[in-house]
């Protein structure tokens, strides 16, 4: 008999969407994948070749729980530059995928009577792993009308002496959008009655921005020893399957971090981290590359998708992702998805996959050629005109 507490734990529907996409597939259905989060270019080559390096040189055993020390020094570096901040390469994990970030500092925060604020619509693991660890879900709405960018008024109400967790993420999925400096300021100023709340920072898309330049809630007045950074390598280096991420931690929490990690994970793989300091202090120019593309995909579907009556989509600010109001089409989200998908042969998420503010929204991940998205955009023309 399974541990009642399975019961709390939720899933990521894109996965689930992915493999009924690929059985349509595999029945002879043309299918465009919309769904996935993950760039559609391949990982550098000087990062290929630092691991390949790593593996030739017999960097095939085990290492510190924490990460190589030459690794998390040059993460610390790039931290620190990128936020205009000062940290200590100790307080550095690196870990299988960002995944681990989440999961470990939920896991050390969370319990019976603790209140965390997790974004919705946000990704759905925070709910998820809040739920598993028993803590108290508390939803955090992202305003359609403001650039989903947090509703502070709403925010405001939900923190009391319960809280001990705000979660963050910007560029957001699956919104695509940006907590821009005054709302950070304003998240700053409504926790500082209360000690002993810590920010969870979900930076994974920093790279990927439009306009402005990234700010993280890290670079104001005695938030970096309240806040635990989340980062690594999967969307901004084209490196999903590598499972490469990082965590910068408060140095109170550092130790409590790394005997989780013992206990779960031992270490990320050794020669896998040798492609760490290459992707951050090698050459940049397929990372700027491919943001010009996506910038260019995202002009591309937002005036696609504006252009079908019933739909509404903003202008998202960073990631890969748009976030389109569908409810002027008379279906739920669940029914767009899979209307779409089993007659017109679209793959893209219902927004309720993000919560149960993402009613009336869809997901569209434009890591796809922009031939790709074309023909998307015609199918769903079509499929909203039959409607």
């Amino acid at each position: 008999m399974l541990a009642t507490r399975m019961n709390n734990l939720g899933t990521e529907t894109a996965f689930e969407v992915f493999a009924k996409a690929k059985a349509l597939e595999a029945q002879g259905k043309d299918v465009v994948h919309l769904e996935i989060g993950e760039p559609d270019f391949e990982t550098p080559s000087h990062i290929i070749k630092a691991c390949q390096n790593a593996i030739q040189n017999n960097m095939t055993h085990y290492v510190p729980t924490p990460g190589i020390q030459e690794v998390r020094e040059s993460i610390a570096n790039n931290i620190s530059t990128t936020r205009n901040i000062k940290v200590d390469w100790q307080n550095v994990i690196v870990t299988p995928g960002a995944k681990p970030i989440m999961f470990f500092t939920i896991l050390a925060l969370a319990e019976p009577g603790i209140e965390i604020i997790y974004p919705n619509p946000g990704f759905p693991i925070y709910e998820s792993m809040i739920n598993f660890c028993q803590a108290t879900a508390i939803p955090m709405k992202l305003d359609p009308n403001n650039g989903y960018h947090p509703d502070l008024d709403d925010l405001a109400t939900k923190i009391n002496d319960k809280t001990r967790l705000i979660i963050l993420n910007s560029p957001g999925n699956p919104t695509g959008g940006v907590i821009n400096q005054t709302d950070l300021k304003k998240i700053v100023e409504l926790i500082e009655k209360y000690p002993n709340i810590y920010i969870l920072s979900d930076e994974i898309y920093k790279d990927i921005l439009y306009q402005d330049k990234h700010i993280s809630i890290t670079s104001f007045k005695n938030m970096l020893e309240k806040t635990i950074i989340l980062d690594g390598l999967s969307k901004s280096y084209a490196m999903t399957g590598w499972r490469l991420g990082y965590g910068l931690f408060p140095q109170e929490l550092t130790p409590h971090i790394i005997k989780l990690a013992v206990n779960s994970v031992s270490c990320a793989t050794a020669f896998a981290q040798a492609a760490i300091p290459a992707a951050l202090e090698g050459p940049q120019d397929e990372l700027i590359s491919m943001k010009k593309e996506f910038q260019t995909r995202r002009d591309l579907i937002v005036k696609g998708l504006n252009n079908i009556p019933g739909i509404y989509c903003p202008t998202p600010e960073g990631a890969f992702y748009a976030f389109p109001n569908i409810s002027k089409t008379g279906l739920t989200s669940q029914e767009f998805e899979q209307n779409l998908l089993n007659k017109y042969g679209v793959a893209l998420l219902s927004g309720t996959s993000f919560g149960k503010y993402g009613e009336g929204f869809i997901r569209i991940s434009y890591a796809n050629s922009q031939d790709n998205i074309n023909q998307a955009l015609e199918r769903i023309a079509d499929f909203v005109k039959q409607i």
